[in-house]
């Protein structure tokens, strides 16, 4: 494992990374709203404007990229440059499914809500080899109430959306085994990982109903929570961890290691390359994208260059 070098700064709260052919990294900028394009020199350009909270990202089969947006939260600016979650909601707009031309920059609300729910903070999304795609959604947190979150199945063409598990304790980072077989989620606030065997496209083995808690992977001890993730080619799932700022590689049998990022806000990362052996990662604290090569390639996921 090499050390993680800074491939562009100044983003304002950087997440949702999908590595392309040419070198060039999407993400979104959370605080800025955006859909941005860093190329491999490190400028960044903006490709479109979400409003709201762009968060995870994934290419669909139309090419379109897939946003979940969280609705937005409040922020704040410190004097070193780096972006601080305030403790109110009044910049809040609802959350949604949202899908963006990349050559035109024309964003399109596809869903914003579910069985009649509304959607409330979706979070991280990935799509399925028939072109579906699940998604989290995070919940909202109030001054003294929460929403509950869940996890979700969609199709592209905005006809159908399905609120498959609910509740999950704070869902955030969403991937699928490399056959499709299995569906992995990251608790945020509960440090675990959690997983379901898909049975077909958009169900899950819940043999308890809609409260399903899944298996259970592995959990983290101490004051360690987990973000989004991508899973590799051996199956182990990669967890953005935040406080304890890096990558925790969970195996299999549920075995970890922690490779260390230098950001204590690591909210993200995905795999390219041509062996698809180098990570990149976001630093939401320091507003930067980073680079390294894993030791295993990455799982090629569908629908992307890659």
């Amino acid at each position: 494992m090499s050390t993680m070098e800074v491939m562009a700064e100044g983003l304002l709260f950087p997440e949702g990374p999908i590595a392309m052919p040419d070198g060039s990294v999407f993400v979104v900028e959370i605080a800025r709203r955006t859909v941005s394009r860093v190329k491999p020199d490190g400028t960044v350009e903006v490709v479109a404007e979400c409003g709201g909270g762009p968060n995870g990202i994934a290419l669909g089969p139309d090419g379109r990229i897939y946003v979940c947006n969280n609705g937005g939260f409040d922020t704040t600016i410190d004097a070193k440059g780096r972006v601080r979650i305030a403790d109110t909601n009044n910049s809040y707009v609802g959350g949604s499914i949202q899908a963006v031309d990349i050559d035109s920059g024309e964003v399109e609300t596809l869903y914003t809500e579910a069985d009649g729910h509304p959607l409330s903070a979706p979070n991280d999304i990935v799509f399925d080899a028939t072109g579906g795609f699940w998604f989290t959604d995070h919940g909202k947190h109030w001054e003294r109430q929460r929403d509950h979150g869940g996890i979700y199945y969609a199709t592209p063409d905005g006809s159908s959306i399905t609120e498959v598990i609910y509740p999950v304790d704070g869902p955030n980072g969403i991937g699928l085994s490399p056959h499709d077989e299995r569906l992995y989620v990251a608790e945020t606030q509960t440090g675990r990982v959690r997983v379901w065997d898909v049975t077909a496209a958009g169900e899950l083995d819940r043999p308890y109903g809609k409260g399903t808690r899944g298996r259970l992977l592995a959990g983290l001890e101490g004051e360690q929570l987990l973000d989004s993730l991508a899973v590799d080619s051996a199956d182990h799932v990669c967890v953005a961890t935040i406080r304890n700022g890096g990558v925790t590689d969970f195996a299999p049998d549920g075995t970890s290691t922690h490779v260390p990022s230098g950001d204590p806000l690591t909210t993200n990362l995905c795999f390219g390359g041509e062996d698809m052996t180098t990570a990149y990662v976001t630093g939401s604290l320091n507003g930067t994208l980073l680079r390294t090569t894993w030791h295993r390639p990455g799982h090629r996921l569908h629908f992307n260059p890659y």
